[in-house]
């Protein structure tokens, strides 16, 4: 099913290691930078969906979450910005409740509650950063990097992701 628009012998190692890992990118991320890294929450909806997301294989009138983030080191440095379609009748009360109400990282709430997950990429691409350059004090033509990735708990899927950052980072 991934679909890999990208040529990786041209990206730096630590590039490919954030579009391919199946691990907790906070966690990598604050190895590698050597940062806390934190949640800075954009938005996040309760809405229900007017068509189909085969990707997620719910059906119209289905309950999602749409909720958009940044990852930011201590220096208010942003170094990542992800939008996550979650389907909230899927995951357990307490993990759904912290979801939406704190601000800790996808991830470190997948160890905090032990739930086994298999992420399954979709696509790794480029592509302008548009109205994300202000996150990144770059320039909208200048290019982002992103993968796209479904999450599985329990052989259902529970949400999608994709993570985007710009090409200029970690070089």
């Amino acid at each position: 099913m991934a679909q890999n628009q990208l040529n990786l012998t041209e990206l730096s190692a630590f590039q490919r290691v954030i579009l391919t890992t199946d691990g907790t990118l906070t966690d990598i991320l604050e190895a590698y930078l050597l940062d806390h890294i934190r949640v800075i929450k954009l938005s996040e909806k309760a809405l229900t969906t007017r068509a189909p997301i085969s990707a997620l294989e719910i059906e119209a009138a289905t309950e999602i979450v749409e909720r958009k983030i940044l990852l930011q080191g201590q220096a208010r440095h942003n170094w990542l910005y992800a939008e996550s379609i979650i389907v909230p009748a899927r995951l357990g009360e307490q993990f759904r409740r912290q979801l939406l109400e704190s601000n800790i990282p996808i991830g470190k709430l997948w160890v905090a509650h032990k739930l086994e997950t298999f992420k399954e990429s979709i696509v790794s691409a480029r592509e302008p950063a548009g109205k994300l350059a202000g996150y990144f004090n770059i320039r909208p033509e200048d290019p982002v990097l992103y993968r796209t990735y479904r999450v599985f708990s329990q052989q259902q899927l529970i949400m999608m992701i994709t993570e985007k950052f710009p090409e200029s980072f970690f070089v």
